[in-house]
């Protein structure tokens, strides 16, 4: 079992998953740069300049002030920063999309290159070879 642990570990295949959970997360670390910093002030000018990332729901004001003794925080439902994950996830989604689709298509194109066209196989030359000798 440990000997089959090995090769798993030391195989092409964990090497490349590890190179992809690296890449998604910088992708993912982009992608809500992208999202947080270009995407919503756009789509906060459509709402009046507010920001969707501070919008929320306030069930219960905080008490007090941070710090003291007594404080409670407040209990907001933070729908805002809900819409900014959704978006994130839509453009990460889009993104994966398109690296798996090009990277099928690449794959397609591999297996549809044609292959050389076989000359004969060495026992075919010797049998013409014999033929025309037998011919003579």
């Amino acid at each position: 079992m440990l000997k089959e642990f090995k090769e798993f570990i030391t195989g092409g295949n964990v090497v490349e998953f590890a190179v992809a959970v690296i890449m998604a997360g910088a992708i993912g670390a982009v992608v809500k740069g992208f999202v947080s910093n270009i995407i919503m002030p756009v789509v906060g000018m459509f709402t009046g300049g507010v920001s969707l990332a501070d919008k929320k729901i306030i069930l219960a004001e905080a008490i007090g002030k941070a710090g003291e003794a007594g404080f409670k925080p407040e209990n907001a439902i933070t729908w805002g920063a809900w819409v900014d994950t959704i978006i994130n996830l839509i453009i990460v989604g889009f993104v994966m999309f398109m690296i798996v689709k090009s990277y099928n298509n690449m794959k397609k194109k591999e297996e549809e290159a044609p292959a050389a066209p076989a000359g004969p196989s060495q026992e075919d030359l010797l049998a013409e070879i014999r033929d025309l000798l037998a011919k003579k």
